[in-house]
């Protein structure tokens, strides 16, 4: 059975860094600021669900195309969006440690309170009701301010400061005149993008669950204002949740949480968060919202362009109205990585399994000669190994004895595992073995691509 204890999160921060998942970045320098880099597993896994992403929202359906936008942009782009100016968070440094957090959730902490926005009612709380700090029990605030959220940067020949992307979705929206000119489509249609986005964030934490350089897939789906939008907008929860389940996560591990009116963004009609039951507790996984007309009529006014959409059988103009699903590419690894976590006693002893969807599982198919210093049979598993390379990821390891090759694969979740005994040198036959059921079975080398290629 997966793990449900409480220190499943620390079990898997350590698994990943010692099987080549994620690494702490810059860690010959002491780290950097929650930062990581995918290990070569961790590649794979993380190509594999932008892979099954693009596939089941671009490249099976006929109303999304893609698109490649670049992370700096020009600066009133986020003028118009409302970046610039109100993608702010309330921070306090603490005088005693130095440590900064975020006002609203101290305050909300302390009282149940949600003071949003309210720099000088969160600052009076934490001055009046000597709210503790939580890293050193003191009490001794600074003034609570605004941080914006955006990294910004430099570009010669720019006056003014360059922003590094705080989301994705910027570039789609600049560019729907351009898709709208070149591609034909028809609303209803959207625009999918995977790629960085890059938030200043005051708190960063619990692994790769919140990032300060981070991967979004996002659509911006687009619809006539006159259409029933709510039937499109269930949908597109259920494709959600699709999405999450073929991660290997239970329905029982994820619900919606629909943002209550007073709280949503004042453009939005609607907003409902898939959120996700972390090790840590439940938290946002991804996000739908009704964007009504907010962002092209913002970039309509703030650059003079005309981005409205005529819709030729009715003769009828207008601005489209958005649904945006967003799905964030880390929180997708951090799922399949606790979904797929599992330690279980096989006879004697306990083995660590990852148990992976296979189309998701980063190395597919381990080759094994039962024997590494036997000529004959090595060469028979590097020639499998190089006749299915091509077609599938592919490992091939003549390292210990085969117990421990196979319990290194289970642990890296590859879904079988080939052998190359001395039968397979009289009959053309090798062992497969099975990662979840441990079963083996004899299959024909010249079956044996046809064999694989069915069963993943």
């Amino acid at each position: 059975m997966p793990l449900k204890d409480d220190d499943l999160m620390q079990k898997i921060v350590s698994f990943c860094k010692r099987r080549g998942f994620i690494f702490p970045a810059s860690e010959i320098y002491g780290g950097f600021a929650n930062a990581y880099s995918y290990g070569p597993y961790g590649t794979e896994l993380k190509n594999n669900i932008k892979k099954l992403w693009w596939k089941m929202f671009v490249q099976d359906r006929a109303d999304i195309v893609g698109l490649d936008g670049p992370i700096l942009l020009n600066p009133k782009i986020w003028e118009a969006s409302g970046h610039t100016s109100g993608f702010n968070d309330a921070m306090v440094d603490c005088r005693a440690c130095q440590k900064r957090f975020r006002a609203d959730h101290l305050v909300e902490q302390a009282t149940g309170r949600d003071l949003e926005g309210d720099l000088k009612a969160m600052s009076k709380i934490l001055h009046d009701e000597k709210v503790k700090c939580p890293n050193c029990g003191q009490s001794d605030w600074t003034k609570v301010r605004n941080l914006n959220l955006m990294f910004k940067t430099e570009m010669n020949g720019i006056e003014g400061p360059v922003y590094l992307r705080p989301e994705t979705a910027g570039a789609i929206f600049v560019d729907f005149k351009n898709v709208i000119d070149s591609m034909r489509v028809k609303i209803p249609f959207g625009i999918a993008q995977i790629g960085k986005a890059f938030r200043n964030e005051i708190i960063a934490g619990n692994f790769i669950f919140r990032l300060r350089e981070f991967e979004q897939m996002e659509i911006e789906y687009f619809i006539d204002p006159k259409t029933k939008w709510e039937p499109l907008f269930e949908g597109w929860l259920r494709d959600q949740g699709e999405f999450v389940m073929a991660l290997g996560a239970k329905k029982k591990n994820f619900r919606r949480f629909e943002h209550p009116k007073e709280k949503l963004s004042h453009y939005s009609k609607k907003t409902v968060d898939i959120e996700y039951n972390f090790p840590f507790g439940w938290s946002e996984l991804y996000g739908l919202a009704h964007r009504g007309d907010f962002d092209l009529s913002q970039h309509a006014k703030f650059s003079g362009q005309d981005l409205s959409y005529l819709d030729q059988i009715s003769n009828h103009r207008y601005i489209p109205h958005v649904l945006e699903p967003t799905f964030g590419v880390d929180r997708s690894v951090l799922v399949s990585l606790v979904s797929a976590y599992t330690e279980e006693k096989v006879g004697d002893e306990e083995r660590v399994v990852l148990k992976f969807p296979k189309n998701l599982a980063p190395i597919k198919v381990a080759i094994f000669p039962l024997l590494k210093n036997k000529e004959k049979l090595v060469e028979k598993a590097k020639g499998i190994f190089n006749s299915l390379k091509t077609e599938l990821i592919c490992e091939f390891d003549d390292n210990g004895n085969i117990g421990k090759r196979y319990r290194r694969q289970d642990e890296i979740g590859t879904p079988y595992c080939i052998t190359v005994d001395f039968d397979t040198l009289d009959n053309n036959t090798v062992t497969v073995r099975d990662r979840d059921s441990m079963k083996q079975e004899r299959v024909n080398i010249g079956e044996l691509k046809e064999w694989l290629k069915r069963e993943i």
